[in-house]
């Protein structure tokens, strides 16, 4: 079920456009350099890209204030750099460096960023869903006005975790918006193969959440629904559920031979690309011409190489330090 907040709808200005574009070939063209370093050896572990589902990222965090809570899931990549953690500081993270957002602790799968409100990256499916319900509790107890926005999977609806944080947050009535990241393949398993209700918004409702379905190839629709499903929920701390359709356009991992859907229908998918289709619309409108995009494109690479400089010339942590951040002496818990 759809619900709307009345008011004006916002000018949609070249500027707009420029930054949602922008924002989009950051993460597209960082994923790309991913795959050809994690080739080389430089990235190990899981690599999981983000590659053909950057207008959800960008379109949602445009919407976010600061003080707003983000938990991700492991094809974060994109959720990072939209929220504004530094491409550098990403980088050296995926190198396992000391200078890496999470010290070189956790790697592709769990970036962190406590000053910017950016609580991971879970590797495990579904894992963010419990922690976003406990930060949305939180800012209640607190009496903050912020909210807590909380990404996750198609796959990720198949635990349990989802129905329990879906009730505690429909019960409790907490500020916590659910983005699904719905690109129709839990791993290597078709939606269909795995829900008997495909419609993934629908599901909020036997919760008492509203909820909506989106577009997550349009930048524009995103950012619109998103916003208006935020600041709905700002304004009445109840919980929200929109449901982005979209799709990968690389395989599930580094690791993954993609035998369970074939390039036609990739290919076809391709067509819908969120970055060539805001291309398309802004030169059509007369707003955006090969220098702009070049100019772009130069100084995102720059960006680029300058993120692999970083890493390249992050420190490893000594050995001593292997037991630190993980146990600690003295405890001053207050009751």
């Amino acid at each position: 079920m759809k619900t709307e907040i009345a008011g004006i709808k916002p000018e949609i200005t070249r500027q707009i456009k420029f930054d949602l574009l922008r924002d989009m070939l950051r993460i597209r063209r960082f994923e790309e350099k991913s795959a050809e370093l994690y080739s080389l050896g430089k990235i190990r572990g899981f690599l999981h890209l983000y590659i053909g589902e950057e207008a959800i990222a960008v379109g949602a965090m445009r919407v976010l204030k600061p003080e707003d809570s983000i938990v991700a899931t492991y094809r974060e990549h994109g959720h990072a750099l939209a929220r504004g953690i530094s491409m550098g500081s990403v980088m050296a993270e995926m190198f396992g460096k000391e200078n890496g957002c999470s010290r070189g602790r956790g790697g592709s799968m769990h970036l962190f960023d406590a000053a910017l409100k950016f609580y991971g990256g879970y590797a495990i499916v579904g894992g963010g869903l419990p922690i976003a319900v406990g930060l949305a509790l939180a800012a209640r107890m607190q009496k903050t006005n912020s909210v807590t926005a909380c990404f996750f999977g198609d796959g990720a609806v198949a635990e349990g975790e989802f129905h329990e944080s879906m009730n505690l947050a429909g019960l409790w009535q907490l500020p916590v918006v659910f983005l699904c990241e719905n690109n129709l393949y839990a791993m290597g398993t078709a939606l269909d193969r795995h829900q008997s209700q495909t419609n993934i918004a629908k599901k909020a409702e036997s919760y008492g959440i509203k909820s909506e379905t989106v577009d997550g190839m349009d930048v524009l629709a995103v950012e619109e629904a998103t916003g208006k499903a935020i600041e709905l929920v700002r304004a009445t701390s109840r919980p929200y559920l929109i449901e982005y359709r979209t799709y990968r356009f690389r395989a599930h991992s580094m690791y993954d031979a993609e035998l369970y859907r074939n390039k036609d229908e990739v290919e076809l998918w391709k067509t819908r690309c969120p970055i060539n289709g805001l291309i398309a619309s802004m030169k059509e409108d007369g707003i955006l011409n090969d220098h702009d995009l070049s100019e772009i494109e130069s100084s995102i690479a720059l960006e680029i190489n300058q993120a692999v400089e970083y890493a390249e010339a992050g420190k490893w942590e000594p050995l001593e330090d292997l037991t630190k951040f993980v146990y600690t002496e003295t405890l001053n818990f207050e009751l």
